[in-house]
């Protein structure tokens, strides 16, 4: 058990090599916190929704991506605030249209988890 930390240390195991074997599985904090940070951005059904067009047909228009989802404008302008500000996505300026795609390879490799079992 000497993954235990000392403030755990005191209780009772039944599975003491399972209880290293799990927190070393659960690792950094941090990383956990990342992790529960993407999960939450797809959480969100419209957002997810934003982030699935975007997976499946590359850059989008935010009118575009309303059209798709059927969102107004503005709450898919603001899904995409949200989305660029983790990191998540980009908007590409051409004159004076802005296309977003998705930028973040982990969020890419759920997205394609997403989309498998839809053609």
């Amino acid at each position: 058990m000497h993954l235990v930390p000392a403030d755990r240390a005191d209780r009772r195991t039944i599975d003491g090599h399972r209880v290293c074997d799990a927190i070393a599985a659960i690792g950094d904090e941090a990383h956990v916190r990342t992790w529960a940070d993407r999960f939450s951005l797809l959480a969100d059904p419209k957002r997810l929704a934003l982030l699935l067009a975007l997976h499946r047909t590359g850059p989008l228009a935010v009118s575009d991506l309303a059209i798709a989802t059927g969102m107004n404008d503005p709450a898919v302008s603001q899904a995409l605030r949200l989305l660029r500000a983790a990191g998540v996505v980009t908007g590409e300026k051409e004159g004076r249209v802005v296309r977003y795609r998705v930028i973040d390879e982990e969020t890419r490799l759920l997205l394609k988890h997403c989309a498998a079992d839809n053609p």
